[in-house]
C-alpha cells in the first residue's frame, strides 16, 4: 500500500525551493581561466567539476587542450578568445609582467570580456599592478577582484584554498560563489588591493616560521636530539605551526623536491619589501630571510621547497 504523499508547511517548501534555485544558480556561470600551472590547472577542474561551464586559456596552448580532454571544458588560442561571452574571468599567472600580458592588448582578456563582466585574479602580484589593472577594467565596465590564494598545490588539488579578497563588496558578493568551487575560506579584506598585501602577510609569516623552524630542527640534530620526538612534543603547544607539523619530516630527511620553490619565494619577498617600502613599515627579518633564500638560489636550489632553509644551514656546518 503506497502512502499518501504530506504536502509541507508553506515555509519549509519556500526554503527547499530557495535551497534547490540556490544549488541550481552555482552551476550557470560561463567562466574561463587563465593560466593552467600547477595551481590553475586543478582549480579550473574544480570550477568544471562545480558545474560551470569552462573555458580555459594557457601560454602553451597543449596544456590546455589536455586540460579540456581531461575535464570536458573548452580551449582557447588566447586570453581573448577564452572570456567571450564570459561571467567570470579567473586568472593565476607568474608575476606582474604575465598578468598584464593576459589581461591587455588586442587579444588580451580587458578586450573580449563583456561589459559587467568580472575578472578574478589568483596571482599573486603586487598591488600596483593590481590597482592599475582594476582601473583599467573599471574604465572598461568591468568588475575587478585581486584574490591571492595559500594553501599550495594541495590546496588547490583538494579544493580547500585560502583565498583573500580586495574589491567592491558588490563584485566579491558575485565572486564569491564562484571561487567557492576551490576555496575553503574566501574573506573580502577591503578594496582592491587588499586581497595582494593579505598574501603579503601571509608571506612574511611563513618565512619567519620556516627559518625558525629550520634553526631549532637544526640545533635538535647538532645536539643528538631525535627531531621527530622533539616535534611530537612541542608541535601541540604554542610552537606548532602548519610547517612543522607538515614539513618536519622532510626537513630532517633532507628532502626539498616538493612545495613552493624558492625562486617564487623570493618573487614574493621582494613585493614584500617594496610594499614595506611603500608604506615605511619597517620588515628587518623578512629582509634577512629573503637573503637566506638567495644563498639557497647560489647552492642551486631555486627550485627546492621553501623549507630548504634547513639546507642552508647545515652547508655551514
Amino acid at each position: 500500500m503506497t502512502r499518501p504523499r504530506q504536502s509541507l508547511p508553506f515555509w519549509q517548501a519556500l526554503k527547499h525551493t530557495c535551497a534547490q534555485w540556490k544549488r541550481t544558480s552555482r552551476h550557470m556561470a560561463k567562466v574561463a581561466f587563465l593560466g593552467l600551472g600547477v595551481m590553475g590547472y586543478p582549480m579550473a577542474g574544480h570550477l568544471e567539476a562545480a558545474g560551470h561551464e569552462v573555458t580555459v586559456y594557457n601560454r602553451t596552448e597543449a596544456k590546455a587542450a589536455r586540460w579540456a580532454v581531461d575535464h570536458k571544458g573548452g580551449s582557447a588560442a588566447t586570453p581573448r578568445e577564452a572570456v567571450e561571452g564570459c561571467d567570470f574571468v579567473m586568472a593565476c599567472v607568474g608575476n606582474d609582467d604575465d598578468l598584464r600580458s593576459v589581461c591587455t592588448g588586442d587579444d588580451g582578456a580587458f578586450a573580449g570580456m563583456k561589459e559587467g563582466a568580472i575578472f578574478v585574479d589568483h596571482t599573486t602580484v603586487s598591488a600596483i599592478v593590481t590597482r592599475e589593472l582594476a582601473e583599467v577594467a573599471r574604465e572598461a565596465g568591468l568588475g575587478y577582484v585581486d584574490a591571492p590564494v595559500s594553501g599550495g598545490q594541495a590546496g588547490a588539488e583538494n579544493g580547500v584554498l585560502s583565498v583573500m579578497c580586495g574589491g567592491s563588496e558588490a563584485d566579491y558578493a558575485a565572486a564569491e560563489p564562484i571561487m567557492a568551487a576551490y576555496g575553503k575560506t574566501v574573506k573580502r579584506l577591503g578594496e582592491v588591493g587588499m586581497g595582494q598585501t593579505a598574501k603579503m602577510c601571509n608571506q612574511i609569516c611563513i618565512a619567519g616560521l620556516v627559518q625558525g623552524l629550520s634553526e631549532a630542527l637544526h640545533l635538535a640534530e647538532k645536539s643528538g636530539l631525535d627531531g621527530e620526538a622533539l616535534v611530537e612534543v612541542i608541535s601541540g603547544g604554542a610552537a606548532g605551526s602548519w610547517q612543522m607539523v607538515n614539513r618536519h619530516k622532510t626537513m630532517l630527511a633532507d628532502e626539498y623536491e616538493h612545495g613552493f620553490a624558492v625562486d617564487w619565494m623570493r618573487k614574493d619577498l621582494a613585493i614584500c619589501l617594496q610594499a614595506g617600502d611603500d608604506v615605511g613599515a619597517s620588515l628587518p627579518v623578512t629582509a634577512l630571510v629573503d637573503q637566506f633564500y638567495k644563498d639557497i638560489q647560489k647552492m642551486g636550489g631555486g627550485r627546492w621547497d621553501t623549507s630548504s632553509l634547513m639546507k642552508r644551514l647545515k652547508a655551514f656546518d
